[in-house]
């Protein structure tokens, strides 16, 4: 089953466009977003999760999403709910 597409941040003029998608044979939320500048990476390193070794793991990235999509991220929580559900 093909991924769905749920929204993509309001202000993209068709190139560089943060989108969130989600898909229905995982209920996995996809993100594309903006790569994380150094300065960024460096303060999520400097503020690990709780019980979790500080740093980015391999295989995982810092990404960015404006606040502008909170709308489409909220609407993909919603689907995922929908589809646990159903």
């Amino acid at each position: 089953m093909a991924i769905r597409f749920i929204g993509i941040d309001p202000d993209t003029k068709g190139t560089g466009s943060p989108t969130v998608w989600v898909d229905p044979a995982t209920n996995d939320i996809v993100i594309q977003g903006w790569k994380a500048s150094e300065d960024m990476r460096r303060q999520v390193t400097a503020t690990p999760a709780p019980d979790h070794a500080a740093g980015i793991p391999e295989g995982e990235e810092v990404i960015i999403i404006p606040a502008r999509m909170v709308p489409a991220l909220r609407k993909a929580c919603d689907d995922v709910e929908r589809l646990r559900v159903a």
